[in-house]
């Protein structure tokens, strides 16, 4: 089935706008979330590439905003690197940026974070992940973007078991705020995507960690209470599996799929329709290891990185949690030539070295 745009199309003036292979062409990218841990990574690897990035951030509390200004001008300050100071959710804020200026690529990678907070402070959920992302939505319509990127999450897989997760398996039963804000994020992509022919590709991110992570991630928070002697707690008495993706290996992938721009599926049928493609310009991507490991084994490769043993607290499952996440990356390969695979054992000693130098830790 050939996809027809029906409207005004602001991108070439053609149905088959969406053949042309802008590529390297897109220089001015705009990016949501400039100095959060994958943002300011990618925009470090846009800059070397020659692009020039545009980053919002509005350095909120939600953890140490100093970690935040220092990541981001270590990695992504510059020349050709402009830091706005913008919240996605202002709407007028956002309508007057689109306004004055005129974005390749937007990379969307703003959002409320964490599975455990979306039930102490919901709302801050429903402002970022979805005002935000609508006011992102209408201005990459009415100003030409040729390209929407947007981090999704593989807590979209929610009560799933079927593994390794697949972005062609039916994702209706998030378990949480959170994964149910970003799959909300798939669906609102897919409207603009029909409606008004904006090429959209989502990104389903499994378990980043790395150098410059965020404080309210696992590795963060045990690598501290390890080295200061206390004991680290283990949600579901330590038989939980997480598909450990190591921060270089999404910034990757990211870089990539920017750079290939969305198509519709030729062969998509509603009579069987594809969860991760459409007729219209719309894609969804896993980005993960592909390989599943206990969190057990995550915490004895962090114990030989800091030589010295953790005092686990043994807990049940946190509500929102699952047991396991696993990540189908076949599409990722088959697209973009791509598969990351950093091993557990070199993802997690650069973290603990970079740990050790940015704290002071002997």
């Amino acid at each position: 089935m050939r996809y027809q745009y029906s409207g005004d199309c602001p991108y070439k003036g053609t149905p088959d706008f969406f053949e042309c292979s802008l590529g390297k062409e897109m220089k001015k990218i705009l990016i949501t979330g400039a100095a959060g841990f994958i943002g300011a990574h990618l925009s470090q690897k846009l800059i070397a590439s020659g692009a020039e990035v545009w980053g919002i951030d509005n350095i909120n509390d939600y953890y140490d905003p100093q970690l935040k200004r220092d990541r981001m001008a270590t990695l992504a300050e510059g020349e050709r690197f402009t830091h706005l100071d913008i919240n996605i959710a202002d709407r007028e804020a956002m309508a007057r940026l689109f306004q004055e200026h005129r974005f390749d690529a937007v990379v969307n990678l703003a959002a409320q974070a964490g599975v455990r907070y979306s039930l102490i402070n919901p709302h801050s959920y429903v402002d970022t992940n979805l005002v935000g992302f609508v006011n992102l939505l209408e201005g990459c319509r009415h100003s030409g973007v040729k390209h929407f990127v947007y981090a999704s999450s593989s807590s979209v897989y929610g009560a799933n078991t079927n593994m390794p997760f697949s972005v062609h398996d039916n994702v209706d039963h998030p378990v949480s705020l959170y994964a149910a804000s970003k799959k909300a994020n798939e669906l609102m992509a897919h409207t603009y995507s029909h409606l008004f022919g904006l090429p959209t590709t989502g990104l389903r991110f499994f378990t980043v960690y790395g150098p410059w992570g965020r404080p309210d991630m696992a590795l963060f928070l045990f690598t501290k209470a390890i080295l200061a002697g206390e004991p680290i707690d283990v949600f579901n008495n330590g038989n939980m599996e997480r598909d450990f993706t190591y921060i270089d290996d999404i910034v990757e992938g990211v870089y990539r799929v920017i750079y290939k721009i969305a198509e519709p599926n030729d062969d998509w049928s509603g009579d069987k329709p594809d969860p991760a493609t459409s007729y219209c310009p719309w894609r969804v991507y896993n980005i993960g290891n592909n390989n599943k490991e206990k969190l057990l084994r995550y915490i004895e490769v962090l114990e030989n990185c800091l030589g010295k043993k953790a005092d686990k607290n043994f807990l049940p499952m946190q509500p929102g949690d699952v047991p396991a996440t696993y990540a189908n990356v076949e599409d990722l390969v088959r697209d973009f030539d791509y598969k990351p695979g950093t091993t557990l054992e070199y993802g997690i000693g650069k973290f603990v070295e970079w740990y050790k130098k940015y704290y002071k830790v002997s």
